[in-house]
């Protein structure tokens, strides 16, 4: 259903498992970043009226799913850790050029969060299945139906607002790129790592 080239190692759930701690402060923020770029896309495109609608809506859930991950800090008597570097994030960044129309720009912004919305569904598919803790399991299911609705919602978009081919061919591009990325990421203790 998500059309990634690359799944995540199942190993990966084993340094999750070692550094739980750190895989919630993580994903609190990647929470926190998935709000700010719906709110980033409104200030950038608030034309888009259907768009716009959508981004708050997104904006209260991410908060929301952030408040539920600091809430599971807070219960394992633990306080928010300091943000990251997403190198994932980073080397998808490299994928799109700078400048182009602003419908480029608009196309290339929603296919980059289908992106991620995307790995971190496939990420928390994973964790559900596989984490020895079943409230985090559980925890994790929730997100994970959440994280594929956000993935179509901005694909959606992108063909919406950009030429349906053209976001397709580009699209099946950036899931070879990020198959390249994954290839050398799995091993640290990130969302997306």
């Amino acid at each position: 259903m998500l059309g990634l080239k690359l799944p995540t190692d199942p190993r990966w759930v084993n340094i999750v498992e070692m550094n739980i701690d750190d895989i919630l402060s993580d994903h609190a923020f990647c929470e926190q970043k998935a709000a700010s770029t719906a709110i980033s896309l409104i200030v950038s495109f608030p034309e888009y009226t259907e768009l716009v609608q959508e981004m708050i809506a997104l904006v209260k859930e991410e908060i929301s799913h952030f408040k539920l991950v600091h809430d599971k800090i807070i219960s394992r008597g633990n306080t928010l850790g300091y943000d990251r570097k997403d190198l994932y994030v980073n080397k998808l960044l490299q994928f799109f050029p700078k400048g182009g129309s602003r419908t480029t720009q608009l196309v290339n912004r929603l296919l980059y969060a289908a992106l991620i919305e995307a790995r971190s569904c496939e990420r928390f598919r994973l964790l559900s299945k596989e984490l020895e803790d079943p409230e985090l399991r559980t925890f994790y299911h929730n997100l994970m139906v959440s994280e594929a609705n956000h993935y179509t919602m901005f694909l959606k978009f992108a063909r919406k607002y950009g030429d349906e081919e053209e976001v397709n061919a580009k699209w099946h591009d950036l899931l070879s790129y990020e198959a390249e990325i994954m290839k050398d990421l799995g091993k640290d203790q990130t969302i997306h790592g």
